[in-house]
């Protein structure tokens, strides 16, 4: 990983207002993303002493928006129960990567690297400058890199069902076996059959869970999307940044998650400077599955509340 020098606050433009897709162009690429406008922004702006004295009663997620950078293969639509569940003041940019969703394939392969410069163009056009972040599984990569890339523009971080990439806590044979191909996200019976084992948690005893979590909300790419994610998440490791991550960071993980063990949850919370660690007896879906109880521990910690 490699960092990259800040110059100054980015150039502001006006937000978006709607929450609907739309596609923003940044380096070439036009990347698909969505914003759930906070109800906080369509108050009336306050002068910097009106602001001042409001700033011990405020929320502070209505202040600043929340980044979700999603799992490998999925769009942005997955993460809908998640953004219903947080507070209706907290402002949510979500976005597919290139060659996922609805974001084009790019022309040539990416890094997590390369991606975290991306999400910054696109923040930009969208005029945030600064930002919390959460990753879930394959986006808790670009998560942690967009962290480091970018200490003084991510807040707080938030790492959900994820690990350190290449150097990891690796996953039975079996279970990374299921997780080579795309198929699961094309053929809903085929994923049914292997929920329980790839993904645990509620979904031993009601695989048809997997059908509202992937089916009925994500836009399918192309296989080369996919296989582009593989390719960027095989190449590359935070082990070696994560001390010099310095955000207030909280790490999610369930016990029973085939996926990504709890293991690596706990070796980030070691090396981690300022991290906490919530783990629940869930698997690596239950941020969409149990959103109800998750999203509030997210949002406490945004806010500044102690995670219990």
């Amino acid at each position: 990983m490699r960092g990259t020098r800040e110059r100054g606050a980015p150039r502001v433009r006006p937000r978006v207002g709607l929450d609907r897709c739309q596609w923003v162009e940044a380096l070439g690429h036009r990347v698909r993303v969505r914003v759930r406008p906070g109800t906080a922004s369509e108050q009336p702006v306050r002068t910097s002493e009106e602001h001042e004295r409001a700033s011990d009663t405020a929320n502070a997620t209505s202040r600043v928006p929340l980044v979700l950078c999603n799992g490998i293969g999925v769009s942005l639509e997955v993460f809908e129960p998640f953004i219903e569940a947080l507070p209706p003041e907290l402002e949510v940019v979500s976005f597919d990567v290139p060659g996922v969703g609805g974001s084009p394939l790019p022309s040539v392969p990416y890094s997590y690297a390369a991606l975290a410069i991306l999400l910054g163009k696109v923040l930009d056009q969208l005029g945030y400058r600064r930002v919390d972040v959460l990753g879930v599984s394959w986006g808790g990569g670009l998560a942690q890199q967009f962290a480091f890339q970018n200490p003084r523009r991510v807040r707080r971080l938030v790492l959900v069902s994820t690990g350190t990439g290449a150097w990891m806590v690796p996953a039975r044979p079996g279970v990374l076996r299921l997780m080579a191909t795309p198929r699961r996200h094309r053929d809903p019976a085929y994923a049914k059959a292997i929920a329980p084992d790839l993904y645990g948690g509620a979904l031993r005893k009601n695989p048809d869970l997997i059908e509202d979590v992937i089916h009925r909300r994500t836009r399918i790419g192309p296989p080369r999307g996919y296989a582009l994610q593989v390719a960027a998440l095989m190449c590359w490791t935070s082990l070696p940044a994560l001390p010099l991550i310095r955000q207030p960071t909280l790490i999610l993980a369930g016990t029973d998650d085939p996926l990504i063990p709890v293991a690596n949850a706990r070796i980030m919370h070691r090396l981690l400077p300022h991290a906490a660690l919530h783990t629940y007896a869930d698997g690596h879906l239950a941020l969409f599955t149990d959103a109800a109880n998750l999203a509030p521990v997210v949002a406490d910690f945004l806010a500044g509340r102690p995670a219990d």
